[in-house]
């Protein structure tokens, strides 16, 4: 009895749901058609994804917000491991400054110039100086002469203050390295100039430098205590590989600048040209001391110097204070 009556509630229940009890072949298209719609409705509800209270004053959710509304599969699609989440959403992020350059910002950069520091020539120029410390190559005479033209044009009547520390158109082993017009051109420039030019030499100054030591303005040629000073004939350049004939031009042409050369210191140190000739027949070095003799300088910059002579007695003051009577008829 029981059995039979589970048989016939299974055959009933059978008969009040028919997707359930028949297979899925012999089901009817209705039956088929209402199992499709209810998988989409499902989907469709699955696709909606419940989200939380948003906070409209935040940018990053508000934006999340509608992306998820407008394509929920641009949040639904798996990412890669190695990717962060939801960066192709948003632009890119602005790097926020430093605490380091925030503090320069308000400090250093308030009192930093807005271009950069000009090199040391210029810092010199700006105090009319101008400081040769090379040997008289093609670029130092190019830059000496612009340096002298400016300040005569920036002002004719203040002095400008040549400062040498050359070896002329060699170097200090008397190998070539320029020809003697480089000297001859800083010369020219030097002549043609209104102001006063107050030539120092530091260190040395030979050969072509020494000219240029003495062709300062008389009274304003002055020369360190130990410093020194050189005159020399000018030399060949290296002739290895030149033809007979062309050795021979070159070696008239340096007799021709020697003897300018000459003509030259002679004018500025008032002394003959023989005696010039004569001591530059071999290298004529000189100290401050001989350099003054010579009439290569005015003056030696000794610290102190006018003082220290100033408190010089005079020779009578002298023989007065050593108890000597000068006799009248001596």
């Amino acid at each position: 009895m029981i059995g039979g009556s589970t048989t016939s509630m299974s055959m009933s229940m059978a008969a009040y749901h028919p997707a359930v009890a028949m297979p899925l072949s012999s089901r009817s298209p209705w039956t088929r058609r209402c199992r499709t719609c209810c998988s989409a409705n499902g989907a469709a509800y699955r696709a909606k994804i419940p989200m939380p209270p948003l906070n409209p004053n935040d940018p990053f959710l508000s934006k999340l917000a509608s992306v998820a509304a407008a394509s929920p599969q641009t949040i639904l699609n798996p990412l890669p491991k190695d990717t962060p989440p939801y960066l192709d959403i948003f632009d890119p992020p602005n790097l926020m400054a430093t605490p380091a350059q925030v503090e320069r910002s308000v400090s250093y950069n308030e009192h930093r110039p807005r271009r950069p520091p000009p090199d040391l020539p210029s810092l010199l120029l700006h105090g009319r100086i101008v400081y040769i410390g090379m040997p008289l190559v093609p670029a130092v005479t190019e830059l000496v002469v612009a340096e002298l033209m400016y300040l005569q044009y920036m002002d004719p009547k203040e002095p400008i203050y040549i400062y040498i520390n050359s070896t002329g158109t060699t170097r200090d082993d008397g190998e070539t390295v320029g020809m003697e017009t480089e000297g001859f051109a800083i010369y020219d420039a030097m002549m043609q100039l209104k102001n006063e030019i107050h030539t120092v030499a530091v260190g040395a100054a030979i050969g072509q430098a020494c000219l240029l030591l003495s062709a300062g303005t008389p009274g304003r040629r002055f020369m360190m205590p130990h410093a020194k000073a050189m005159i020399q004939q000018p030399r060949i350049p290296s002739s290895g590989l030149m033809p007979a004939s062309d050795v021979l031009i070159r070696a008239k042409e340096v007799i021709i600048n020697r003897d300018i050369l000459v003509k030259l210191l002679a004018k500025h140190t008032g002394n003959s040209e023989e005696t010039v000739a004569n001591v530059m027949k071999r290298p004529y070095y000189m100290d401050s001391t001989r350099a003054k003799e010579f009439g290569v300088i005015d003056k030696i910059l000794w610290r102190g110097q006018e003082k220290v002579m100033a408190d010089v007695a005079a020779p009578e003051d002298w023989d007065k204070g050593a108890g000597i009577k000068i006799v009248d008829g001596f």
